[in-house]
């Protein structure tokens, strides 16, 4: 089973860079999130015709995440547990069942900026709730994973300049120690347990030609229960989307799974 994992950066804007990738790539399961679409505009029969099961979270104008798999999607979670006066649309769990059934959670964690604030608050309290889920699929002992935009650039070598992130949400302490008590749970992170070392990135800001001078970060991650990286065959960042015509700052992550 192969999972693709993709901040598309908005799906009307880029509906044909998102289509011609799948044609392309041929992803068994997409996980995408800033859909930045409610549900009923997300445009499914796009997907459904290419022979997608679709489920979407969506929400007007930022955030969303979505679902799209070749294989029937079971028991489908919408919100990430623990705080029911979340509105944000940033978490979607579904089960998938290939040769072995998989749980699989797309997510969008809250950027977090201005730190320290309110909105780097929110932060720091989403990932501990994501922390307890983590912890729930855990103790299920099934195959899992947690895949998406964690805004979380996760060592030094994760980013090409890491001293200009020192005080960004995305590599304060806080946010870091945050990231390891989640892996601290026994979780594996899939592009690290396959690939070592710096400049291997996954976004490159708009900004002050960052894909040209390749001054990007890693933020975009696979965390596996132990069940699911027992099957792990591969975990690879697919860079090139990032040249291409209108192209999201973000580009695709991957994981091979035995399933």
């Amino acid at each position: 089973m192969k999972i693709a994992t993709f901040n598309i950066n908005g799906v009307k804007a880029r509906i044909e860079a998102v289509t011609t990738w799948l044609d392309e790539s041929r992803p068994d399961v997409a996980l995408l999130q800033e859909i930045k679409s409610v549900d009923e505009n997300f445009p499914r029969e796009v997907f459904e015709d290419m022979g997608y099961n679709v489920a979407t979270h969506g929400q007007k104008g930022f955030n969303g995440v979505a679902i799209l798999s070749k294989f029937p999607l079971e028991d489908v979670v919408r919100g990430l547990p623990g705080d029911d006066s979340d509105e944000q649309a940033r978490w979607i769990e579904a089960t998938v069942v290939g040769n072995r059934a998989v749980r699989i959670c797309c997510l969008y964690l809250p950027n977090g900026n201005p730190a320290p604030g309110p909105k780097y608050d929110y932060k720091l309290a989403w990932m501990e709730r994501l922390r307890l889920r983590a912890q729930a699929l855990m103790a299920d002992e099934q195959p899992a994973l947690m895949a998406g935009d964690y805004n979380i650039i996760p060592q030094p070598e994760d980013a090409a300049r890491p001293e200009a992130w020192q005080e960004d949400a995305l590599f304060r302490l806080e946010s870091r120690a945050a990231w390891r008590r989640i892996l601290a749970l026994g979780l594996t992170e899939a592009f690290r347990a396959r690939t070592a070392g710096p400049g291997h990135y996954s976004y490159w800001d708009f900004q002050k030609n960052a894909w040209d001078r390749n001054d990007g970060i890693r933020i975009d991650h696979f965390l596996l229960t132990p069940q699911c990286a027992d099957l792990l065959e591969e975990c690879w960042i697919e860079p090139e989307l990032r040249g291409r015509e209108k192209p999201s700052d973000h580009v695709p992550v991957w994981v091979s799974l035995a399933a």
